[in-house]
């Protein structure tokens, strides 16, 4: 067994050919901030270099999963004290999503337990990507007045029919069967082999190791659905995919009254975001995300919504404006437009330069 490299809230490590990444929070289950991403970017970058590296692992300490996301606690703090370490921090987070979608070895992701927002990130971009019936996922950010990042507009734009829009809008947590639907993972192993999987992967390659472990995946709840989600969300219009849900039976009238409970303009960008994404490369998405997230932390919304449910915790956001009707086309607009010196620039740079840390 190879050194064990600790940057406290990551873990590095080397056994056999396999670089072995282990995020280190499990109190907070394992939710990502600027130090752990920026310690990841430099080990990646130096695997990606290191002969003796076959394959990248992936993987959260604790029981409870992968990674919640982003530390939305700080992310508060830094709000309320007027800071630019969020801003910060996403450049480094996108860029290390970046990074993981072009790596040049096997990327292997252990989807397993809570793999939220920022979890997406760090998992869904890479080549191997492990689900198990542990798993809960998805993109639940317009519940605490954000939108999908970390590349997650491009991929739920790539779910077969509206699954994404329904996924994105809704901010549902979704099984390791719904991830495989939606094209956000792979493979189905059952968590108690996982530990038997990470040993394999020290000698073989993935595709030998996964291909012993691999099982049938239950039925996608999701995928059940997809005849009312394509129908109901086929629309460019927010308002108008609240009306056609509200006609199309109690799961879809369900949804609406979720989507109703959301920030209004969350709903409303996260849509737009959505259809603007369709044929754009990862890093065109990437600076997209970072508009619109600039946006986000000088609005009310994101930081009432973390209020809400994280911090104060009583559930009860008051959004502004309160109602989809309330949200003007401009006010949209608005979240799409250039940054000037500000933007994130991914999209201009070569793979070389985005692989510099």
């Amino acid at each position: 067994m190879g050194a064990v490299e600790t940057e406290d809230e990551v873990l590095f490590e080397r056994r056999g050919h396999l670089g072995i990444v282990t995020l280190n929070r499990p109190k907070a289950v394992n939710a990502l901030n600027v130090g752990m991403v920026r310690a990841m970017l430099r080990q990646l970058t130096d695997w990606a270099d290191d002969d003796a590296v076959a394959t990248v692992l992936v993987r959260g300490a604790g029981d409870r999963g992968l990674c919640a996301g982003g530390d939305i606690v700080a992310i508060y703090k830094d709000m309320l004290h007027g800071g630019t370490e969020t801003a910060e921090f996403w450049a480094d987070e996108y860029r290390l999503n970046s990074l993981i979608a072009h790596y040049p070895k096997p990327y292997v992701a252990f989807m397993d337990g809570l793999v939220l927002g920022g979890g997406v990130g760090i998992s869904a971009h890479g080549s191997v990507r492990v689900v198990t019936e542990r798993t809960r996922t998805g993109m639940p950010e317009t519940t605490i007045g954000f939108v999908p990042d970390v590349g997650g507009t491009l991929l739920l734009s790539r779910s077969p029919g509206e699954a994404g829009t329904h996924a994105a809008l809704t901010g549902a947590h979704l099984s390791g069967s719904d991830a495989l639907f939606l094209g956000l993972a792979d493979h189905f192993v059952p968590s108690e082999e996982l530990p038997a999987l990470a040993e394999a992967l020290e000698s073989s390659t993935p595709e030998a190791a996964v291909g012993r472990f691999t099982q049938a995946a239950p039925d996608s709840a999701l995928a059940a659905q997809h005849e009312w989600i394509d129908a109901a969300y086929v629309y460019d219009d927010a308002e108008e995919i609240v009306r056609s849900l509200r006609s199309a039976g109690a799961e879809a009238a369900a949804a609406a009254d979720t989507i109703e409970a959301k920030s209004p303009t969350s709903v409303k960008v996260a849509l737009e975001s959505l259809r603007r994404v369709r044929g754009l490369s990862l890093e065109e998405a990437l600076d997209q995300e970072y508009r619109v997230g600039l946006r986000c932390l000088a609005g009310p919304d994101f930081r009432e919504g973390i209020r809400a449910q994280v911090v104060d915790k009583d559930r009860n956001p008051q959004w502004k404006p309160p109602t989809l009707a309330d949200v003007q086309a401009s006010d949209v607009e608005g979240y799409f437009a250039p940054l000037g010196e500000r933007e994130l620039g991914l999209a201009g740079l070569g793979s070389e330069s985005k692989e510099t840390v």
